[in-house]
């Protein structure tokens, strides 16, 4: 069996819960509302990687440090 690198949980207000999700490499998480999907990805490959989709057009890449400087405004997106 592979190296578990990281885990993922996903929790709802429903007192839904999906906890300890394996990976070895990447992880995603994917939310729809109606037509539009909000998608967050991570991989633990080389370096952490975030990546952040909402739709077609809308998409933010980048490592976990440049997540970190753009949620405080340190930075601009791309």
């Amino acid at each position: 069996m592979n190296e578990i690198r990281m885990t993922g949980e996903i929790r709802t207000d429903y007192d839904c819960e999906a906890t300890g999700l394996p990976a070895e490499r990447w992880g995603e998480a994917v939310f729809k509302i109606g037509h539009e999907e909000i998608v967050l990805e991570v991989s633990v490959e080389e370096s952490t990687i975030v990546a952040i989709m909402v739709g077609d057009q809308a998409a933010w890449k980048g490592t976990l440090e440049g997540l970190k400087k753009l949620l405080k405004g340190e930075i601009q997106g791309r």
